[in-house]
Parts: C-alpha cells; sequence; structure tokens
C-alpha cells in the first residue's frame, strides 16, 4: 500500500501563505484523487480539496479563491498552496489517495500541523 507523507505545515500570521506537500511512495497516476482534508479540535473531519487523475479540481466554499490543489505525477507529489489564510483554517490536514471514483478514501497521510495567528 503506498505511503503518504506530508510535510509543509507550520505557524502563520493570518493573511500569510503555507503550501503543504504531499509525497507518496509511489506513483499516483494511478489513482483516481488525491485530496487534503483538515479536522479542527472539536470538529469533523472535511475534505478541503480534491484533484482528480484527470487535473479536475474541487473545493470546500470556506477555501474557494485562497487555495490551489496541483500535483506533479513525476514527483508522486501533491501540493495545497493556501493564501490569505485565516484563524479558521487552523487544523491538521491530511493527504489522502482515492482508488477508484466511488471508493471513500483510503489512503492517509499521517498529517501536519497549520496554525495561523491572528
Amino acid at each position: 500500500q503506498v505511503q503518504l507523507v506530508e510535510s509543509g505545515g507550520g505557524l502563520v500570521q493570518a493573511g500569510g501563505s503555507l503550501r503543504l506537500s504531499c509525497k507518496a511512495s509511489g506513483s499516483i497516476f494511478s489513482f483516481n484523487a488525491m485530496g487534503w482534508y483538515r479536522q479542527a479540535p472539536g470538529k469533523q473531519r472535511e475534505l478541503v480539496a480534491q484533484i482528480t487523475s484527470l487535473g479536475s479540481k474541487t473545493y470546500v466554499d470556506s477555501v474557494k479563491g485562497r487555495f490551489t490543489i496541483s500535483r506533479d505525477n513525476a514527483k508522486n507529489t501533491v501540493y495545497l498552496q493556501m493564501n490569505s489564510l485565516k484563524p479558521e483554517d487552523t487544523a491538521v490536514y491530511y493527504c489522502a489517495a482515492r482508488n477508484r471514483a466511488l471508493d471513500p478514501f483510503g489512503s492517509w497521510g499521517q498529517g501536519t500541523q497549520v496554525t495561523v495567528s491572528s
């Protein structure tokens, strides 16, 4: 099973930017989709953004216009560029992969903490 390793989290002031990376141990080309989830304390995990193998991207409304998901198949890496960060973006961010279109996201990274100070 492929392993996913996130990096790039940290502490940033409101209005700042961070870029998260998710490096896979194997090819990501075969996955139907890659996604970024986040979970804030006391809240359910939510899908923030996903990108399919054909490059189609979707975002949760709260990050539209601020976050951009991208993938580099040659590097087996998925990115999440986060701009204009807000305190409510504070959460642990997880990378995930889905094998087929109707499957749940079944492969997960360990998560990376993003903290946005006001």
